[in-house]
């Protein structure tokens, strides 16, 4: 087996979950990228990017409107190509079809069918991290969040994230890709990116074959 370094990491789960601080926390674990004498990233995409629309907060890969339906199917399979393309080197998602998956089914009561991408995910290795609290510790994530948030008023209701994750952990069941879920109700990045890390290793993740 190759000692290049080539993690494939879907981190997912509702917001307050700390998501991107644990995507950034990876990109610099020297378990999960090597040791690095200068600073440098791999690539952290998000299916969260709201480029659909041509304004703040708008609409993308997760919320897409029913006649963007298949913009939305082309990009997940251009990004699958790109994957495939470049399946030596790591990759680090910040939300992606699962996220899609819940948020279409809760918010607008279509039920879409990712089975064609994960069988494609699954080739190239990828990993689902999944990333969950217990319901009293969202509201001292929020108290957080709402001290760098551009766009505040998301977090209002904490109850809806309870709900969304009870969803989401369904959807991470159903998955077919290898998936952990790993509890951040401590708000310690850190020490999840340990053990993301450990996790990892154990079932041959950090390589491709």
């Amino acid at each position: 087996m190759s000692t290049k370094l080539t993690p494939k990491i879907i981190l997912e789960g509702t917001r307050l979950t700390f998501k991107t601080e644990l995507a950034f926390a990876l990109n610099e674990h020297p378990e999960i990228v090597g040791p690095r004498k200068y600073k440098y990233h791999s690539p952290v995409i998000s299916a969260e990017w709201c480029a659909f629309t041509n304004f703040p907060w708008g609409r993308g890969l997760i919320n897409f409107e029913k006649e963007e339906e298949q913009q939305a199917m082309e990009t997940y399979a251009t990004w699958a190509r790109l994957f495939e393309l470049q399946r030596y080197y790591s990759w680090i998602i910040d939300r992606f079809h699962l996220s899609t998956k819940v948020h279409q089914q809760k918010y607008k009561n279509r039920h879409y069918d990712f089975l064609w991408l994960e069988e494609r995910l699954k080739a190239l290795g990828f990993h689902i991290v999944f990333l969950s609290r217990s319901p009293e510790s969202f509201y001292k994530a929020r108290e957080e969040r709402l001290k760098v948030s551009g766009n505040p008023s998301q977090y209002n209701d904490t109850g809806i994230f309870i709900e969304e994750q009870e969803l989401m952990r369904s959807a991470v069941f159903e998955s077919i890709l290898n998936a952990k879920e790993f509890d951040i109700s401590d708000n310690d990045v850190a020490g999840v990116a340990d053990k993301v890390a450990v996790w990892l290793k154990s079932t041959g993740g950090l390589f491709s074959n």
